[in-house]
């Protein structure tokens, strides 16, 4: 949020959780005194943002879409679609910043995605949770292999869950979600809901090989760089701007965007690469390779004071690595849990 200083666009500022296991055992975590995270109107965001991008001097191309592209020796040449009219343009770097299903990253092969989580959401007014508090609930039934949420957003909730396509099993997202919703331990919860809106879509984690090619270059979604752990996106993506676009402007100066050059410049990301390994090791530990009695094991685990203690001070929803370090220290029983999961959380 510091980022882009879009303050104006929170509607919650979220500072703790109340994580359940598919057994009902409750841990809750987090204090008032302390924020951290921010549920946002997303429309306001991308609005404050496309703002800030106009008072630097870009310039905005409404209802156009690609329709190719090609490397030459000095640039692209690409062809535009706007309102129909097919337009040429030409420029030195094309970026994507394109989505999950990226036309630039397809159109140049620059690999595919690691991992493609399906996710489907749902903003729903009288849901009674607590202001500042989002709940997290767990289980095979409600979201195989990772977790649903709801989370307080001004004066609505967005509940939603997220998996892998091959954790379905036949069912869809808002199958899951459904189950969720009439759960026999959670279904008071959600009687007096009224649903206003949903949205379903994918969320790739997992950096593709090449995000960078002979005058090409993908961010955020398009090269993957959700966080396997939550699976946001917004705020990896502008990480990989600030990583990439100084040593990017620097070789548009020189002239040199060859694949060589290009190639160098991805040793930038390589610290996102890794935290994004070291992330998706953490995850699989708890979640995805966890059944639903392990889930409550370890759930009694975290509920133990001293261990809910020391994720109120070292966790954080933004990088996840220092507390499980931490408690595979300082927690013998954790220790013991995600034995598997240690190697690439030490060694990346």
């Amino acid at each position: 949020m510091e980022r882009v200083d879009a303050y104006e666009t929170v509607l919650t500022p979220i500072w703790g959780a109340r994580m359940h296991s598919p057994s009902g055992i409750s841990v809750l975590i987090g204090s008032p005194d302390e924020v951290r995270t921010w549920s946002v109107c997303r429309k306001l965001f991308d609005e404050t943002v496309v703002k800030q991008a106009l008072e630097a001097g870009a310039d905005i191309l409404l209802s156009s879409r690609p329709v190719s592209a090609e490397v030459k020796h000095d640039g692209v040449e690409l062809l535009v679609s706007v309102k129909g009219e097919e337009l040429p343009f030409a420029c030195k770097l094309l970026c994507g910043a394109d989505g999950a299903h990226s036309w630039v990253r397809r159109t140049f092969k620059l690999g595919r995605i690691k991992e493609m989580m399906i996710g489907f959401q749902i903003e729903v007014t009288g849901y009674p949770g607590i202001e500042g508090r989002l709940d997290m609930y767990t289980g095979e039934e409600v979201s195989p292999g990772f977790f649903a949420w709801a989370i307080p957003s001004g004066e609505t909730t967005r509940i939603g869950t997220w998996t892998l396509p091959d954790r379905l099993g036949g069912r869809s997202c808002e199958d899951l979600l459904i189950r969720l919703q009439n759960h026999p331990l959670w279904k008071d919860r959600f009687a007096d809901c009224r649903e206003v809106g949903r949205f379903c879509g994918p969320i790739p984690a997992g950096m593709i090989q090449r995000p960078l090619a002979e005058r090409i270059a993908v961010f955020g979604d398009a090269a993957g760089q959700c966080k396997p752990t939550t699976g946001g996106g917004i705020g990896k993506g502008f990480e990989a701007v600030d990583r990439l676009v100084p040593a990017l402007a620097d070789s548009i100066r020189m002239d040199d965007l060859s694949a060589d050059r290009m190639y160098h410049l991805t040793r930038l990301l390589e610290p996102m690469r890794k935290e994004q390994a070291r992330s998706k090791a953490l995850r699989d530990a708890f979640l995805t390779e966890s059944s639903d009695k392990e889930l409550d094991e370890m759930f009694k685990i975290w509920a133990r004071p001293d261990v809910t203690a020391l994720i109120d001070e070292f966790g954080d929803i933004e990088n996840p690595i220092p507390l499980g370090l931490k408690m595979l220290k300082d927690i013998p029983e954790f220790r013991r849990l995600t034995a598997k999961a240690a190697k690439a959380l030490i060694w990346g």
